[in-house]
């Protein structure tokens, strides 16, 4: 399988501070790749490294073997998608205008009806469709994390050599919903795009991801098939707590019990 992205050999820093300290990734199409690791432990930076938002202090980001920091604007929200944790909006934006935003580099003059559909389908299937007149900023925060999640689907629709990357897509959201975003981020995968994701819970990981990624104290500690990485003992470690692995049901991904 072809590397899509690949991020070698980072290392960054804020204030004199060290967060990343010589981390190396490849990101494929075809895999929902979940990225782990205790607060402060630099996922975030990675994932705006991975997204070319930031150029970190050493070590090269290469999309397709080309230097993303060179890649034009348009051409980079082409290919990839980058979910924040917090999105800012304060302009009283109607939710069909917000998920718009994410045809932006496919439309030269005006949107057209195809760009509608596709908005349209997107807020379907965050289940947001029943919203589309509403206001944004009249939203709960699970309400605007949905929407906001419409927007990067629409921006990847294609999914076929697309980047989706997503930074505590599940956070403010319920149980139910937080399932229905991991499952379309396997349903993106699965069409062809690659799919990295910033998740705190350790079970949606096991259960949705192919692979995983451990970062602990700004290093990549562990890498490869999920359920590899994500052993009891090493997350436990990793972060500072008793963990215990449960095989709920034959054939299903184990469940780790923390505490």
């Amino acid at each position: 399988m072809t590397n899509m992205l690949s991020l070698a050999d980072i290392s960054h820093s804020y204030s004199g501070r060290p967060i990343l300290s010589g981390v190396s990734l490849d990101i494929v199409p075809g895999n929902v790749t979940a990225l782990l690791g205790p607060n402060g432990t630099g996922k975030s930076t990675l994932l705006r490294i991975a997204a070319g938002e930031l150029r970190p202090d050493r070590g090269s980001a290469t999309l397709d073997g080309k230097c993303i920091f060179l890649s034009k604007a348009r051409n980079l929200a082409l290919r990839r998608a980058l979910l924040p944790q917090d999105s800012q909006l304060d302009f009283p934006f109607g939710v069909e205008e917000v998920v718009m935003l994410g045809r932006a580099p496919h439309i030269d003059a005006c949107e057209s009806d195809e760009d509608l559909r596709i908005v349209r389908e997107a807020l379907a299937l965050v289940g947001m469709e029943t919203f589309s007149e509403r206001e944004y900023t009249t939203l709960s925060g699970g309400e605007r994390q949905r929407v906001q999640l419409a927007r990067v689907l629409a921006q990847t629709w294609a999914r076929k050599g697309s980047i989706l990357l997503l930074d505590e897509p599940v956070a403010n959201l319920d149980p139910s919903h937080q399932h229905d975003t991991l499952r379309i981020a396997r349903l993106w995968a699965e069409s062809g795009a690659a799919v990295l994701a910033i998740l705190h819970d350790v079970n949606l990981a096991l259960r949705y991801a192919d692979c995983a990624m451990l970062l602990h104290e700004g290093r990549l500690c562990a890498q490869g098939p999920a359920r590899e990485v994500l052993e009891a003992e090493r997350v436990g470690r990793v972060f500072s707590v008793r963990a215990r692995s449960v095989q709920d049901m034959p054939g299903e991904p184990p469940l780790l019990v923390l505490g």
